[in-house]
Formats: structure tokens, sequence, C-alpha cells
């Protein structure tokens, strides 16, 4: 069910980018400036637009309906994988924190008269 709604997203959003591309700049730019605007609505070319802005709408509500429905329907993966992390496994099984390894015997650290450090 999954692969099928990211399938129509993907769908959705091609149609979306092409809808937007197929539009006029609502601004008129340059075209206004030269006496372009008057001939977008020609032969009834305003219909089309209206057209075209009824699609971008109802294909970026369905583009994001989809994308919710997505989300809640695909499960995220850390429910599914195990981290592999034993701080996750303890957190899970609700044990506390274990403290940080020590030093195997006989390899400490002593300070030396330089302010170094050397093996004791």
């Amino acid at each position: 069910m999954s692969t099928f709604i990211i399938i129509l997203i993907i769908i959705v959003a091609v149609l979306l980018v092409l809808v937007i591309m197929a539009q006029n700049p609502k601004g008129g730019g340059l075209a206004s400036g030269f006496g372009g605007s008057s001939a977008t609505q020609f032969m009834g070319v305003k219909k089309t637009g209206d057209f075209l802005e009824s699609a971008t709408w109802v294909l970026a509500i369905l583009l994001l309906t989809l994308s919710l429905t997505a989300n809640v329907m695909i499960s995220s993966p850390s429910d599914d994988v195990n981290s592999g992390s034993i701080n996750v496994e303890n957190a899970k099984d609700g044990k506390k924190a274990t403290s940080s390894p020590q030093a195997p015997v006989g390899t400490e650290e002593v300070p030396t008269e330089d302010g170094g450090l050397a093996p004791e």
C-alpha cells in the first residue's frame, strides 16, 4: 500500500509541475509593456487560465493530502529495525545507563615532573 501511495505522490508532483509550467504569468512582465497583455484573452484563452489555476489548487491539495497519508501509513524505520546500540536497548528495557568503561589494571597513567603522563 505504501508503494502505491508513493507512486501516486510522484505522479501528482509531476502533473503539478507540468500544470504550473503551462500557466502564463499573472503579472504580465515584459509582455504587458509591449501590448501583449490583451492578446492572452483572445478567443477564450482566459478560460484556459482559470482551468489551469483550478488544476493547480486541486493538485497541490492532493499532493499535501497524499504526503500526510504516507506519513501516517508508512511506519518509521526505527520501529522495525534494531539500532544495535546498547544504550537504546537499555532505555527500552528500563535499565539504568552503564558508566564509562574503565582502563584495564596496570595501564594507568601517572603524572610526571614535566607535566606529561607516563604509564605506571
